[in-house]
């Protein structure tokens, strides 16, 4: 299964750029717009919405893309 993620917590992507971090900022379970495109999501498959550490840039991710960060 999966991991899910919650709004707040810290995790960290690969971009084109190298790897990002950042904060989830809102979870999707149901299809959303973002950015002029239709987003699928689902509760078993949700998306989430990270704003970066560095540039506040928010970006929308599957789970399967993200994994957490242990900030302690």
């Amino acid at each position: 299964m999966a991991t899910e993620f919650s709004v707040g917590d810290h995790v960290g992507w690969n971009s084109e750029a190298g790897q990002v971090s950042g904060h989830i900022t809102k979870v999707h379970t149901a299809d959303f717009d973002y950015k002029g495109h239709r987003r699928r999501a689902s509760a078993e498959d949700p998306q989430y919405e990270v704003k970066s550490d560095k540039t506040d840039h928010i970006a929308a991710h599957k789970g399967s893309a993200l994994h957490l960060i242990d900030d302690e």
